[in-house]
């Protein structure tokens, strides 16, 4: 079911054109100037190569005696001089195709180092609830496979589009100045090739898209398997995820022969057209040649124009499948590009988020909220709660609750269905997102850890912190016990993800990281999950006099960490069930507080 519905969407798609493609070329006005200067230089170059069919037929009537004076102009009656105007032309084409293919690099790989960038500021700008809706491994392919294909397209396949463009028309040309009934009898192929062309370009596009998409799945597999590798290996399942990749590549494979079987065809149909048509002309020039229509070296001359058109329309079968690729990979590209992201205010305002510090009063007035992959599926029920400055909220309940939902909407990764959310008395959506977030930190669940330093990690709470703040803020979260112990100190590389650090380890590193950043509103999302008891007491009793003068919104399921918050708010299904001090909860026979007090203290 969930694949007929891909395909009703994949056929819903609008299909690439070639404005997918010009859409790209903003990416070179930075360097229009070295662009212009190539192209010049390529219009040169092919110039000074479309003499050399020229030179030669002149070589060759040159050498015949009886058609030199009535045939050549005067600086072309010598053999010598003509040969050495033959070598100096080659030697300015290959000079001038030096610098064009060297500009055509360098403006190529510019503009596509500019769309990487613009590409991934766009995806990292996007809203929570597109990244709830693509993989990783997928968004991974689009910054990679498909940016190398626009890449070898704008670095290669369009300084070769423009060159055998120009010599398509130069050669013919040529041929139409040298005999224009031979010309005639060339042209009239080219419909054919073309209408054959355009057949199997759609098709070609086609596959090419779906082969894209498969490559972004295998690289999803790869994603997911590397991330959970732990998981991996404790369940065994290595020969499984090599099957799954195997699967998937096969997939990509069976795209792709499909693809390079249409390619050959295409390719060799072209082979056969052109060179037919060679044919064609040779046996009609030679009967023009018979009746002296022809001079040995117009009849050279035209061959040799044949040949290069030949070429140039060969190689257009090679490059209008590159395009097509292309088309496809650009569409995805664009796709991305054009979601709109989070509404950040302009670098300037954000100087004054500094002095915009965040009130910490923050209130929740009937907020309901459902997450957009999940419509149908309801995840707060107009819930209603409230923080003064400088309290500790406890929010408890079961898994699913709502409780890490509740911290969602606070940091605005989302926006609430219906209600509204109070920050010191104004909406929260009254405040720009960097003002909000930069007044706030989160201690999630499950630490991430980037694959640098102890000390880049740290300093991930506030960049450009001094190496003194980064040790004060590690000694507040009981973290030099351990980092002092190695010896790199602080300079000691974490791992991907961390992994060379242990649980507890990961988690002090993430609680000095918020303390670092020192906002008027805190977020421990089970914080201390993952500490043993010394470390918990150690954690709980920095936390008492770090958490002063600061809201905070604390979520645990062990009831020992939320007994000194000034207010405990029970979420069950979404609703506050029940709300008050330890003491007061603790005291109602009947309540869902109390039930799991002693559920946890009596085992």
């Amino acid at each position: 079911m969930q694949s007929a519905d891909s395909s009703n969407v994949e056929a819903n798609k609008p299909r690439p054109s070639l404005r997918e493609l010009t859409g790209l070329f903003r990416y070179i006005v930075p360097w229009r100037g070295r662009f212009i200067a190539a192209m010049a230089a390529s219009f040169l170059s092919m110039g000074f190569g479309l003499l050399f069919p020229f030179l030669i037929g002149n070589l060759v009537d040159a050498a015949i005696p009886s058609i030199k004076q009535p045939r050549l102009p005067p600086w072309m009656r010598d053999v010598d001089r003509v040969a050495l105007f033959l070598v100096g032309s080659l030697a300015v084409q290959a000079g001038l195709s030096f610098f064009s293919s060297y500009s055509f690099s360098k403006v190529g790989e510019s503009a596509v180092v500019a769309l990487r960038r613009d590409l991934y500021g766009r995806l990292i700008a996007l809203p929570m609830r597109f990244f709830g809706e693509h993989r990783v491994g997928e968004l991974s392919s689009r910054l990679s496979n498909d940016l190398a294909q626009i890449q070898d397209t704008l670095t290669f396949t369009c300084a070769q589009f423009i060159r055998q463009t120009m010599l398509l028309c130069g050669g013919v040309a040529l041929i139409a100045m040298t005999s224009l009934r031979l010309s005639l009898v060339m042209i009239s192929s080219f419909p054919v090739l073309m209408l054959l062309g355009w057949m199997f370009g759609r098709r070609i596009r086609k596959l090419s898209r779906t082969a894209q998409d498969r490559l972004a799945e295998t690289a999803t597999v790869v994603e997911e398997t590397l991330q959970g590798i732990a998981n991996v290996k404790a369940f065994g399942n290595e020969q499984y995820e090599t099957q799954r990749y195997a699967t998937g590549l096969d997939n990509f494979l069976t795209v792709v022969l499909k693809t390079a079987r249409l390619r050959a065809g295409l390719i060799s149909f072209i082979i056969v057209g052109i060179f037919g048509s060679i044919v064609l002309v040779m046996w009609y020039g030679a009967r023009l040649l018979q009746a002296g229509a022809l001079t040995h070296g117009e009849l050279t001359r035209f061959v040799l124009s044949t040949i290069f058109v030949g070429g140039s329309v060969s190689s257009f079968a090679e490059i209008f499948s590159q395009i097509q690729k292309t088309l496809g990979a650009t569409q995805r590209v664009r796709e991305l590009l054009e979601e709109t992201p989070e509404a950040f205010a302009k670098a300037e305002s954000r100087k004054q988020k500094a002095e915009t510090v965040l009130f910490g009063a923050v209130a929740f007035e009937r907020v309901s909220f459902r997450y957009p992959s999940r419509p149908d599926l309801p995840v707060l029920r107009e819930i209603s709660l409230e923080a003064k400055p400088g309290e500790r909220i406890a929010l408890i309940g079961p898994s699913g609750a709502g409780k890490s939902t509740i911290v969602a909407l606070l940091l605005r990764f989302y926006e609430p269905e219906s209600g509204r959310i109070l920050l010191g008395g104004k909406p929260a959506d009254s405040f720009d997102l960097h003002t909000v977030r930069g007044n706030m930190a989160l201690v999630p669940q499950e630490v991430l850890l980037f694959g640098g330093s102890i000390r880049e990690n740290i300093a991930y709470g506030r960049p450009g912190a001094s190496d003194e703040e980064i040790r004060d803020a590690a000694a507040r979260a009981h973290c030099l016990e351990f980092i002092d112990r190695f010896p790199e100190g602080f300079a000691t590389l974490v791992g991907e993800r961390g992994v060379k650090l242990s649980g507890g380890q990961r988690q002090r590193i993430a609680i000095a990281r918020a303390l670092l950043r020192d906002p008027a509103i805190l977020i421990l999302d089970e914080a201390t999950s993952s500490l043993d008891s010394e470390s918990e007491q150690l954690i709980q009793r920095a936390l008492a006099t770090l958490l002063e003068n600061r809201t905070a919104f604390i979520i645990a399921h062990r009831l020992s960490t939320v007994r000194q918050c000034d207010r405990i708010y029970v979420i069950e299904n979404g609703t506050v069930t029940e709300s008050g001090a330890h003491d007061e909860l603790i005291a109602r026979s009947d309540g869902t507080y109390r039930r799991l007090s002693k559920l946890q203290f009596t085992h």
